[in-house]
């Protein structure tokens, strides 16, 4: 193994492609979700400040220990713009590891947003600036800064396990991420799904269909019907 290798930060990591990332900024993170196997979600409580926030970029992650922020400045020196830092900060809420002055850094660094398993501050000026946050809550208190931690190793954030250029979605539902390798190959998925999905809502809108074609098989599948039985 190489010095990179064992070191705590790593500082070159296999990113998900850009046109990778620009077209999965186009789907829903719902759509996305689907397509994946209905797995990678992370945990509701990691939420946008405000709804209108979105979010797609491959994972910078960052590991802190409970309420110390010093590799999340180190990780902020070390991404590129367009990445997303996803933070496991074990889910603490006794203080917070971001607020507006890390946040406007971030915006002017080109980051795509700022994914926290912890709690943020300031979070009046945060919704005011615009720039992707995710977090599970806010708290006024301020964090230490002389715990290491580690850069661009896998973590686990909202109870799913990210790993560094790993694609992350997020929008007002939440946020889902993808592994890097298996990004690519659901985009055409994802493209037939909202097409599915536009044309089911069609049959809806004009009455064509409004109980779905699958109801009576799942329901005898599951025992609730008897063969041949219908609603």
């Amino acid at each position: 193994m190489t010095d990179e290798t064992l070191n705590d930060i790593r500082r070159d990591i296999q990113r998900v492609a850009p046109e990778v990332v620009a077209k999965a900024r186009t789907f829903a993170a719902s759509i996305l979700a689907d397509v994946a196997g209905r797995r990678g979600t992370l945990d509701g409580r990691i939420a946008p400040l405000a709804p209108g926030m979105r979010l797609a970029g491959p994972a910078f992650t960052v590991e802190v220990r409970h309420g110390d922020n010093l590799m999340i400045h180190a990780a902020m020196a070390l991404a590129r713009p367009g990445d997303v830092l996803v933070i496991d900060g074990k889910g603490d809420r006794t203080c917070a590891l971001m607020g507006s002055i890390m946040m406007n850094a971030c915006k002017k660094l080109g980051l795509a947003g700022v994914v926290l398993d912890a709690s943020v501050r300031d979070t009046e000026e945060l919704r005011e600036l615009g720039f992707p946050v995710y977090a599970v809550g806010a708290n006024p208190n301020g964090p230490t800064k002389f715990v290491p931690g580690r850069i661009n190793w896998p973590v686990s954030c909202g109870g799913v396990a990210v790993r560094p250029g790993d694609l992350v979605v997020g929008d007002a539902d939440g946020l889902v991420v993808i592994e890097r390798e298996k990004a690519p190959s659901l985009l055409e998925a994802a493209a037939r799904k909202v097409a599915e999905e536009r044309k089911r809502l069609d049959d809806i809108a004009t009455g064509k269909e409004i109980r779905p074609k699958w109801l009576d098989g799942a329901l005898r599948a599951a025992g609730v019907l008897k063969e041949g039985e219908v609603l």
